[in-house]
């Protein structure tokens, strides 16, 4: 991971003295992350991209895999 110093993100206070300052991948866009308690948005490089990831896991675009339950086998789902 590179460590470099960045601008916080529009609207993050100011980092303070006991911020680690490091860049991550931002898990919504790819790009560059600041990491540290002045980015509000962390990990995420802004607020669009943590509110699209959020909306993706509230219209069920992301989902967590479960094994099949009983009903699941016998066909009697509800879709």
């Amino acid at each position: 991971m590179k460590m470099a110093i960045q601008q916080p993100p529009e609207g993050a206070k100011p980092p303070e003295d006991t911020d680690i300052l490091r860049h991550v991948r931002c898990p919504g866009c790819g790009g560059d992350s600041l990491y540290a308690p002045s980015n509000p948005a962390r990990p995420f490089c802004s607020e669009r991209c943590k509110n699209m990831d959020f909306g993706a896991w509230a219209s069920e675009s992301f989902r967590v895999p479960a094994p099949p339950t009983g009903e699941d086998l016998d066909g009697n789902a509800l879709q």
